[in-house]
């Protein structure tokens, strides 16, 4: 079921920064997480499983065309976060974990396209540890230096604690999409989320009369 409700839910950085993420964890992990112009009007919180189908369905059938449209052109900046549901999905957290030691690295949006890409393989593992570190060659990232990072605690805190906050947002499923106080269920098209940026966008660029 898809829906928008606006103006009902606590901004999730706020519910973020509230999360007990250890000092050296505070180095504003969304940055590399996001996408678009700072000074974009509207921006997107997106909360995802990786592990998720339908998430990867929102990834390679809407978010390029919402990208090209929204996100190059300035209207809109997004910023993805993890929200792992491991009682469907589990290796979601490990999933999540190297896409955040990629971003680390540079190259969150490399991982999380190949993650997606290749779910279908690295979904059904006993263990995707070593399937994960093929996905890293492809990247060009040291294997060890990913490793190290995967075995950090403080990165599965992060995840975990990004988790919490999309919970306390008001997300049940994935993926959801907080947006300007108002959250998007579902994997819905491109088609559903124009009239919403469009409407939303117009409103936060208004001059005042």
């Amino acid at each position: 079921m898809t829906s928008y409700r606006p103006g009902r839910l606590l901004p999730v950085l706020a519910l973020l920064a509230l999360a007990s993420v250890p000092a050296a964890a505070q180095r504003d992990p969304l940055t590399a997480r996001t996408k678009g112009n700072a000074r974009a009007p509207v921006t997107v919180y997106e909360m995802s499983d990786f592990q998720c189908p339908w998430c990867k369905r929102h990834a390679e059938q809407t978010f390029p065309a919402l990208e090209k449209e929204y996100i190059d052109t300035g209207k809109v900046r997004w910023v993805f976060v993890n929200f792992p549901i491991v009682s469907l999905h589990p290796n979601a957290v490990p999933a999540a974990t190297f896409a955040v030691c990629a971003g680390r690295a540079g190259k969150f949006w490399p991982a999380h396209d190949l993650l997606f890409r290749y779910q279908g393989i690295w979904g059904p593992l006993k263990n995707p540890a070593q399937y994960f570190l093929t996905l890293a060659d492809s990247l060009k990232l040291e294997r060890g230096t990913i490793t190290r990072c995967a075995q950090d605690s403080t990165v599965v805190t992060e995840v975990q604690s990004e988790a919490e906050g999309s919970v306390r947002s008001g997300a049940r499923s994935t993926p959801s999409f907080y947006v300007e106080g108002g959250l998007i269920t579902g994997a819905v098209p491109a088609e559903v989320w124009r009239p919403i940026l469009d409407s939303i966008y117009r409103a936060k660029s208004a001059r005042p009369e």
